[in-house]
């Protein structure tokens, strides 16, 4: 069973504790579906300042919306289209200090500010993005990319394509 932890207020030992309970999550776990929602969840759970922490996943040419934490959100984004599309077109994480200086942002949630998006490619694959918005400008910095990187790298080691 799941607990929720009070956070040491440590940014880096708090991300690897994190990832820590992402893996005692999902160790043993075979349902992808299971693993993203239990992950968005907990990320949603640890993250200050978010209104939207979710996965799109890649279906047919488009990401697809996914397991997420937050309001309803757009169902289908286009291939380098918005941050969630460009992050899949240059395969790698985009983080934006303010999306509406970000050329061709699809506004899912107008309350949203800034946004950090981690391709999920494995294998040479396209498999999806995380997402994560937030209401204020400038909320991720080099220390949350790193470590939201980390988190996705452990998270495709459970994914079954």
């Amino acid at each position: 069973m799941f607990q929720a932890t009070a956070y040491s207020g440590d940014k880096t030992k708090d991300y690897e504790l994190l990832i820590k309970q992402l893996q005692a999550l999902s160790e043993g776990e075979t349902d992808t579906i299971a693993i993203l929602s239990n992950a968005s969840a907990l990320l949603n759970q640890f993250l200050d300042d978010v209104n939207w922490v979710g996965f799109y996943l890649w279906k047919n040419d488009e990401l697809v919306l996914g397991p997420f934490q937050g309001l309803p959100a757009c169902i289908r984004i286009p291939f380098g289209k918005g941050v969630c599309g460009s992050a899949i077109k240059e395969q790698k994480t985009q983080r934006v200090p303010d999306v509406s200086a970000f050329p061709g942002h699809i506004a899912c949630d107008s309350a949203s500010r800034s946004e950090i998006v981690v391709p999920l490619i494995i294998d040479g694959t396209i498999f999806g993005v995380l997402d994560i918005d937030s209401p204020s400008t400038n909320r991720f910095d080099e220390t949350d990319q790193f470590y939201l990187d980390k988190f996705a790298e452990s998270l495709k080691s459970y994914i079954r394509l």
